[in-house]
């Protein structure tokens, strides 16, 4: 008998999905709620899991199709056939000849770290968190023919999110590599090969004794290291077109060097440092347990120290070698677009391509919350243990703003208007990753400390690259502050499928008519853009002037007038 595969319901407002990559191929067995096909939709990436055990008999949907909600994907045969498939696995041994397989006994062939005593072993892609099936092979740790430990790092990959190491699932030798550095590679893609075997000993003493002698043939850059001078490029050997030092090529002089042994940079890092030729162990680290950050050298080469007095002979060489570094500084240089950058840049374009976007504008005398805000905030912070900030008034604001607008608070869905009776709001932060909106849920229902609690949490998670999908969808309004960079006016672009964002910039003082005199008041600029398509500029006006009377009149908001 056989069982149906269709297309899960997807979600709210989604009622199509595009087949991204089947886990299963006909004649496969399979296990009951085993995952055999993955749908992508526009928001999410989604596993749809096997209805019944056996073997997957038929795909009637192949990747890259698009399907809709409760259509056929395949069919799976139930029976004792389930277990048939099972017997590939044992094709991982080598098959070089049929000698070989026959006696195993027989001494097996050679590889490039020695001979080995066991069956090689992939290293796969693992699975790299909900939503995520692709990554990019930022840099490998370990070459062809060096001897690994279980469980020891020997690849990086990198997702629109996070960087995460892989770690070697047997002892051994590295005897192959797949995926290249700068390879995109879904879940379950074979990295590279282990051959286990009682050679990895003997391999594993090569690296050191490698490191020993570029020590001792070129001591001038391991003494350059250890006394903290700066690196010099012609001291490493470049593997890029026209010997060009990469980020691997630093990170394989810092580890045969050794005051530097014990250093392992971040890819990113590992490349701005080479490309800048700047020496690691002179900047100081920020991050965890004192590890180095692209933003602690973005702030080295901003402000780098003042070069110490040296001896004129050490002058007179440092000259020698830093005018051909300069002379041959790049005009320019280029990096691979990151996966997050990629999301942005085609979600933002789509809101352009899809919405009639329009931008109004008000200004907001902050004059009164900054008052009770300077009245409170040490109250406020020793009570609640947060600080008490400008977002959780401006949040409350728009909670207002929104329930006398309901329209600002809709999406359109096909031909259909959806009205929210939800107040999920979303804070744009920046992190290191790049722009991101994580959703602070019931607005309406949490109080100021609750609210500054909530964003204290959402930003942090995106400083360490923690954030999930379930914190970034599903809200109904976005807010983004250009003011924390002093910006003083923008037109901040919808977040789709939302209806409206509004824009905050920074607070200046300036001269302003009040009561037929001059006075000077700290203002702020807003901006709300708006799709026209579903709101009127009666209605954002509306809107913008509802905020600004409770931002200039805060007891409004306590009073719920």
């Amino acid at each position: 008998m056989a069982t149906e595969i269709v297309v899960p319901v997807l979600g709210e407002s989604v009622s199509e999905a595009t087949v991204a990559k089947w886990l299963k191929q006909p004649g496969d067995a399979v296990a009951l709620d085993e995952a055999i096909v993955e749908l992508e939709t526009d928001k999410v990436t989604l596993e749809v899991n096997a209805a019944a055990a056996g073997v997957l008999e038929a795909i009637v949907a192949n990747e890259g199709d698009d399907v809709q909600v409760g259509a056929l994907l395949g069919t799976i045969t139930a029976g004792g056939a389930a277990t048939a498939p099972a017997a590939p696995t044992t094709k991982a041994a080598p098959t070089e000849d049929k000698v070989v397989k026959e006696e195993p006994a027989a001494t097996p062939p050679a590889s490039k770290g020695g001979e080995t005593d066991g069956a090689p072993v992939d290293i796969p892609v693992p699975t790299l968190g909900e939503s995520v099936t692709e990554a990019t092979v930022a840099q490998w740790m370990k070459k062809v023919g060096d001897s690994v430990a279980l469980d020891e790092a020997i690849c990086e990959l990198e997702t629109d999110k996070v960087t995460l190491e892989v770690n070697a699932p047997a002892a051994g030798v590295l005897t192959s590599i797949a995926a290249e550095a700068g390879a995109d590679v879904g879940v379950g893609a074979v990295l590279g090969v282990i051959t286990p075997g009682g050679s990895g000993a003997a391999v594993s003493t090569a690296p050191a004794a490698k490191a020993t002698a570029t020590a001792s043939a070129t001591p001038a850059p391991a003494k350059s290291v250890a006394a903290g001078e700066g690196l010099d490029p012609a001291k490493i050997k470049g593997s890029g077109v026209g010997g060009k030092v990469s980020a691997s090529d630093l990170q394989a002089f810092l580890e045969a060097s050794t005051a530097s042994a014990a250093m392992t940079l971040p890819p990113s890092v590992a490349k701005l440092i080479a490309e800048n030729n700047l020496n690691p162990h002179k900047i100081k680290g920020t991050g965890k347990d004192g590890a180095l950050t692209k933003g602690d050298v973005l702030e080295y080469l901003k402000n780098p120290p003042a070069a110490p007095a040296a001896a004129p002979a050490v002058a007179a060489s440092a000259s020698v070698v830093a005018a051909p570094a300069a002379a041959s500084a790049p005009r320019e240089t280029r990096e691979r677009m990151s996966k997050m950058r990629k999301t942005i840049s085609r979600r933002l374009k789509e809101a352009q391509n899809t919405a009639a976007m329009l931008t109004t504008f008000n200004e907001i005398d902050m004059s009164a919350v900054m008052a009770t805000r300077k009245q409170y905030k040490d109250d406020f912070e020793k009570k609640h243990s947060v600080r008490l900030g400008f977002n959780s008034f401006f949040a409350k604001a728009v909670v207002e703003a929104l329930k006398d607008v309901p329209a600002v608070n809709a999406r359109i869905d096909g031909e259909d208007i959806v009205y929210n009776s939800f107040f999920d709001i979303g804070m744009a932060v920046s992190t290191p990753s790049g722009l991101m909106v994580p959703v602070i849920r019931d607005c309406d229902k949490k109080n100021f400390a609750e609210i500054e609690g909530s964003l204290g949490e959402l930003a942090k998670k995106g400083r360490d690259g923690k954030l999930g999908m379930d914190d970034m969808t599903g809200g109904s309004f976005t807010i983004t502050n250009g003011g924390v960079f002093g910006s003083l006016l923008s037109t901040p672009i919808l977040n789709m499928p939302q209806a409206a964002i509004l824009g905050l910039h920074k607070i200046e003082e300036r001269p302003v008519a009040e009561n037929g005199q001059v006075v000077i008041r700290p203002m702020m600029y807003v901006a709300l853009s708006y799709d026209h398509r579903l709101i009127d500029g009666r209605e954002a006006v509306t809107f913008l002037v509802r905020i600004k009377e409770c931002m200039e009149d805060p007891q409004r908001m306590l009073l719920n007038m």
